[in-house]
């Protein structure tokens, strides 16, 4: 008992921390941020899971049976949102801290808190001002749920360890504790569970940059595992108990490669069996260096991950509106924002290639949403109202995933019909493609979101053109990129 006592003393200290004592203490860190299809494969491994339920060892090998949740590929798109005390300073990036007193500070945010906060300021200070004052979950709810977005993940706890509910495992670092003083992870779960059908997640790190703990771990060349056990891991399980996830999205797995993977089958596999949500939950691959990119219900490898290329598992793209940062950040210019158009342009191309697309905002640390997010994210809900069916629950076509003539169109396909997303409108009111050919003279062409069936003219030669609907822009279904649906084509 002395010694769990022991261990839970230091660990509720760790906003306390000398900030003096931290660049000796911490280590370099070493993240690295840098053909049949999974949808056939998974195919076969439901069909047989169907007749046969059966448990998961804690394995790699045996995890990896386990068939995909369906709902997961049918959702496409999903809302990610980096926010905590990272949110207050709101500058540079979500690694605020770190820049400021880790290895090789960032002279850019040492400077700014010289030039801004006494001496004695430390980073536990900016928890008194995270205090999501201005918090309306049922808001955000409407507005991904308006984005046309099927799930939505938060940050319940970032590098920076601070939780953003009331975490038995992190007192007094704790969104319940201090600044908001509510549990802002259930204020949002119960929000988006009762006002919309979106699927709830959260991401969790698996580090802390200054808990003494996870330092003594990794003094340690990560032969004991005190950190892992006595936060890291209650903490997995506490989540998924209290807020009955859909998606577990894990981060920060640096270090041996054999750290933090030596925890995640035990987790996992009771996930999979014996977990309130055992029948519906994903997990992404993030649980060790040599983990990444090789298991999970889902793969990120590295943020942005775009392969441009068929996989062998699902996988998804992790990305953010802000170029250059996940958390608000107050610094930031109109330019440093992704257009709406570019953005669209991202998730067609993540579909086309088999992928989902998990697209991030920062929220402010006083619980809005800046307006650039929300016009971004209501933009796309409208785009999506128009083509969404070409998204949602859409297959890859095997065949090409982008047209072979025309580099500005790209194919997704839902039973008897191909969608051509056309990201260009051509000059000449006429599309030409290299790859879709029609079954009969009775194959049909239809934009989305235009009643009238379009004219086509198939020759082996030349392949096939489409003469485009002469519309006045206040005519045009949706802006930015149209899709073409085409019936009883190959």
């Amino acid at each position: 008992m002395l010694v769990v006592l022991l261990l839970c003393l230091i660990n509720i200290a760790t906003p306390y921390i000398n900030d003096n004592s931290i660049k000796a203490m911490l280590r370099t860190d070493t993240r690295d941020r840098s053909s049949t299809t999974w949808e056939s494969q998974d195919t076969v491994k439901a069909e047989l899971y169907k007749d046969n339920p059966k448990k998961y060892s804690p394995t790699w090998e045996s995890l990896d049976t386990r068939p995909l949740p369906p709902w997961y590929d049918e959702a496409k798109f999903g809302i990610f949102m980096h926010w905590g005390v990272f949110s207050v300073p709101s500058y540079v990036d979500e690694w605020f801290w770190w820049y400021w007193k880790g290895d090789n500070p960032n002279k850019k945010v040492v400077e700014y808190m010289k030039k801004n906060y006494p001496p004695d300021f430390t980073y536990s200070d900016f928890a008194a001002s995270f205090k999501a004052e201005l918090y309306d979950p049922n808001y955000w709810a409407d507005l991904f749920a308006e984005s046309g977005a099927k799930y939505v993940v938060l940050t319940s706890k970032h590098h920076e360890g601070f939780t953003n509910w009331g975490s038995k495992y992190s007192w007094n670092w704790n969104a319940v504790d201090i600044g908001p003083k509510r549990d802002l992870v259930g204020d949002l779960e119960r929000a988006i569970r009762n006002r919309t059908d979106l699927r709830f997640g959260l991401y969790h790190s698996l580090f802390e940059w200054f808990n003494p703990l996870f330092l003594r771990d990794q003094a340690n060349n990560y032969t004991t595992f005190d950190f892992l056990d006595t936060k890291t891991m209650p903490e997995l399980y506490e989540i998924v108990n209290k807020y009955k996830l859909d998606i577990v999205w894990s981060d920060g797995d640096i270090g041996s490669s054999d750290y933090f993977s030596s925890r995640a089958p035990e987790f996992i596999a009771w996930l999979y069996n014996d977990s309130p949500v055992k029948d519906h939950v994903v997990v992404n691959d993030r649980w060790g260096t040599k983990i990444r990119c090789h298991h999970g219900d889902f793969r990120d490898c590295n943020d942005r991950f775009t392969p441009s290329k068929l996989q062998t598992h699902k996988w998804e793209n992790c990305m953010t509106i802000d170029k250059y940062s996940w958390g608000f950040r107050r610094e930031a210019n109109i330019g440093d924002y992704l257009t709406t158009k570019e953005l669209l342009q991202t998730l067609v191309k993540t579909i086309a290639y088999g992928g989902n697309l998990l697209m991030n905002i920062g929220p402010k640390a006083d619980g809005t949403i800046a307006p650039i997010f929300q016009e971004r994210l209501k933009e796309i809900g409208s785009w999506l109202k128009v083509n969404g069916e070409a998204v949602y629950s859409s297959s890859v076509n095997k065949k090409a995933q982008k047209d072979t003539t025309n580099p500005e169109v790209y194919y997704t396909v839902k039973g008897s019909n191909i969608y051509a997303f056309l990201l260009k409108w051509p000059m000449d009111n006429i599309i030409r493609l290299g790859v879709p050919k029609p079954k009969s003279p009775a194959s049909k062409v239809n934009m989305l979101g235009v009643e009238k069936s379009l004219e086509w003219k198939y020759e082996k030669l030349h392949g096939l053109e489409i003469p485009l609907p002469r519309m006045h822009p206040q005519q045009m279904p949706c802006q930015w990129i149209w899709v073409l649906r085409m019936t009883d084509f190959y």
